[in-house]
């Protein structure tokens, strides 16, 4: 049995990261054939880094998802941490209200927003898309992602802590600050994350809510496959591939960090070692 589970695992991962690493594959293939390998080369990730208007594209990306993951993460921490306080009575009808964009398929609510959008640029007399419009529409998605990440973080965290602040002189604000962010952070890391990644590959809801003449990533690259997706372009899937996966595995380490630093037990274990250090460099020096 253990072995047909390895095997499926393994089969599993296969499926999902084979497509990934042909696609790094053939970022490396100089002559550009999908069908043969014949020249490793770093040709096209030169040509990447002289493509303009890819360069533009990746500019307004990073800009886009880091504007708006830092701006759902405090939003979304916010209404994660009202929640909680809410009584016990309303805080599972708006925790559904909340989960809702979540579940909505992406189609519904890019129509949505550009329905919105052209009925406010209608009445306010302005531009019905542009930038700061996908700005919103990705906040907006991001929001959930946030406060499902946080949540969990509020309830482990000791109810007593606020109030012992408080008692010793702590305003709300200085006991949010000093006591309860420090003990939610790394949710808040990991919403962080999740908002940035799901804004960095988001197409369906950019391409409705973007204006003319703005592109991201992944709709430069759906206006190319009009054509012909130049092999450049698996350069700068691979490159954001990586630079994902470093992040992932940084979010990781820092997390596992910050609980181990917040668990008792870790940290009576630590003790214990340290004072164990401390017994042996004392009988060293008798």
């Amino acid at each position: 049995m253990k072995t047909l589970s390895r095997v499926y695992t393994c089969l599993i991962i296969l499926l999902l990261y084979a497509p990934i690493l042909v696609m790094i594959a053939l970022s490396f293939n100089g002559t550009g054939s999908i069908s043969q390998m014949d020249n490793i080369s770093l040709k096209w990730y030169k040509e990447l880094f002289s493509n303009s208007k890819v360069g533009e594209a990746l500019r307004n990306t990073l800009i886009l998802a880091v504007t708006s993951s830092l701006i759902a993460t405090v939003l979304g921490t916010a209404a994660a941490v009202g929640i909680s306080r809410m009584h016990k009575a309303w805080r599972s009808p708006v925790l559904t209200v909340t989960n809702i964009p979540m579940m909505n398929p992406d189609i519904v609510t890019a129509v949505s927003m550009l329905m919105f959008f052209v009925f406010v640029s209608s009445v306010l007399g302005t531009a019905s898309r542009s930038f700061y419009t996908v700005l919103i529409a990705h906040v907006t998605f991001n929001l959930p992602y946030v406060v499902l990440s946080v949540m969990p973080k509020i309830r482990q965290m000791d109810k007593n802590l606020p109030e012992a602040a408080r008692d010793l002189g702590c305003t709300p604000l200085q006991s949010f600050f000093l006591v309860e962010l420090p003990a939610i952070l790394p949710g808040v890391l990991s919403g962080m994350l999740m908002a940035f990644t799901l804004s960095l590959d988001d197409f369906i809801i950019t391409q409705f809510t973007k204006g003319e003449g703005f592109y991201t990533l992944p709709t430069y690259i759906y206006a190319m496959t009009k054509k012909r997706v130049t092999p450049d372009v698996y350069a700068l899937s691979s490159l954001i591939f990586v630079v994902i996966l470093i992040l992932m595995l940084a979010s990781n380490i820092i997390q596992a960090r910050m609980e181990a630093k917040n668990d008792p037990l870790a940290q009576k274990k630590k003790s214990r070692q340290n004072r164990k250090k401390v017994m042996q460099k004392e009988e060293g020096r008798a």
